[in-house]
């Protein structure tokens, strides 16, 4: 029997363990440094109407990259969740598990006739005893079972539950047992809960089991972020409330407080390997280190040697002061040749099927990002290429295309332009013999 090394072991249970995604909020996520397998992540709604906005950035981003998705609903009708929904609900990775119609709706007609008269793709399980958690468990598990991958989940809410379960005893009981289990199957979730309609008793026993722990405040008409908890990340603004303001699902954080914020050397190592599209163990193949070194030189646990950040410059496409300047001082090119673009990495994309060049420099913040992509013949992407915060701009400069958005299919030729607003593709198919040439551009 071959012995495995205990220390390149814990290597790749750390690689696994740190594999970090999206929230979908693009500004939140240096913030928080991303969410992480085995999140479960607990929003204290101080509105109740405040964290909505954060799950559907999340969701978003989780089917476009092709997730399972089940969605638990206590406290809004099927009709309205499908409406808040839109053009999500179409997704056939996304199930509802609807346990408003026979709790708060107390099973009335109205509401159980409008399953007879909905039009929803995604899979819709009604519970008929959403007052017994056992029960409800027993749905989630089941779905859970068909799914594969790290399944993403919301729960909305806890305090719906409460009310529908009679006491936070249930609410205490369900979530210590639950939280673990689904950590273990490496699951990532959000909960949902007023923060005012809870004890301190309570939420003190939700935050001692939860990864992540964030408040959202409203207050004179100004709405502000708090993290409150957040394993295995250094967060220097833990307890330090950021200003944001939002606009349709777009999340803008104060930009005055941005600019305070100490640029440390992990999180600037981070936000240019995410940029070009690296896991932390491709970034450390390609320096000579291990998963683990570049983990916690991103968390700021330890500080790399001085050959090892030139090497992680080079690797990366960027001056070395770029990792110590939010803005470095540098003479900027006027003509970037296609030659000089950075190769960007589309993990969550079929192999051999799409290559991207950022044709820009990755240390140089701008309002728009240009990248020529080729998408290869007879090639079919299954959901959009980039997770999308923001506008989108593409010109097609060579071959074919069809996109598909909503339930509509749409035929793109040499020089037609795609614009992307709220609404993302669900696949883009090259049908011809030749390479597909995009100009595309995000816009933030």
């Amino acid at each position: 029997m071959q012995r495995i090394d205990p220390a390149n072991k814990l290597d790749a249970m750390m690689a696994i363990e740190r594999k970090r995604i999206s929230t979908g909020v693009g500004e939140l996520d240096p913030i928080l440094g991303g969410l992480l397998i085995g999140d479960n992540v607990v929003w204290y709604d101080d509105a109740g109407s405040l964290a909505a906005i954060y799950s559907m950035n999340f969701l978003q981003v989780s089917l476009a990259q092709g997730k399972y998705f089940i969605y638990v609903s206590f406290d809004r009708s099927l009709r309205n969740l499908l409406e808040k929904l839109g053009p999500l609900a179409e997704s056939k990775s996304l199930t509802i598990l609807d346990c408003f119609t026979h709790g708060k709706g107390k099973g009335a007609e109205i509401f159980r006739r409008y399953y007879e008269e909905m039009e929803a793709f995604c899979h819709v399980v009604q519970v008929e005893n959403p007052a017994d958690p056992d029960n409800v468990m027993a749905h989630f598990n089941n779905c859970h079972s068909r799914m594969k991958g790290d399944v993403r989940f919301v729960f909305e809410s806890l305090t719906g539950m409460q009310e529908l379960w009679e006491g936070e005893e249930q609410i205490s009981r369900f979530y210590t047992h639950t939280c673990p289990r689904l950590y273990d199957l490496n699951t990532i979730g959000y909960w949902i809960m007023e923060k005012e309609a809870h004890s301190k008793r309570l939420k003190a026993a939700i935050n001692q089991i939860a990864q992540v722990a964030i408040e959202l405040s409203l207050k004179r008409g100004k709405t502000s972020l708090s993290i409150v908890k957040a394993e295995n990340r250094e967060i220097e603004s833990i307890n330090t409330p950021l200003l944001y303001w939002t606009r349709g699902l777009n999340i803008t954080f104060d930009s005055r407080q941005e600019a305070a914020r100490h640029i440390d050397l992990g999180n600037r190592i981070r936000e240019f390997r995410t940029k070009r599209g690296l896991s932390q163990t491709e970034l450390a193949r390609l320096v000579g280190v291990t998963p683990s070194n570049i983990s916690q030189i991103e968390s700021n646990q330890i500080h790399p040697s001085l050959p090892a950040l030139f090497k992680m410059a080079e690797t990366l496409s960027v001056d070395v002061s770029s990792f110590f300047q939010e803005s470095p001082e540098a003479v900027r090119q006027v003509v970037i040749r296609e030659s000089d673009g950075v190769d960007v990495q589309l993990p969550d994309m079929p192999k051999n099927s799409i290559s991207a060049k950022r044709m820009a420099p990755l240390d140089v913040s701008a309002k728009a990002e240009p990248y020529i992509l080729e998408i290869a013949p007879r090639k079919v992407l299954p959901s959009h290429f980039f997770i999308h915060k923001g506008d989108e701009v593409g010109y097609l400069l060579t071959g074919k295309l069809q996109v598909r958005i909503g339930g509509n299919l749409h035929a793109v030729r040499p020089g037609d332009v795609i614009y992307l607003g709220t609404e993302m593709p669900s696949q883009w198919k090259n049908p011809g013999p030749g390479t597909a040439r995009l100009l595309w551009i995000k816009i933030r």
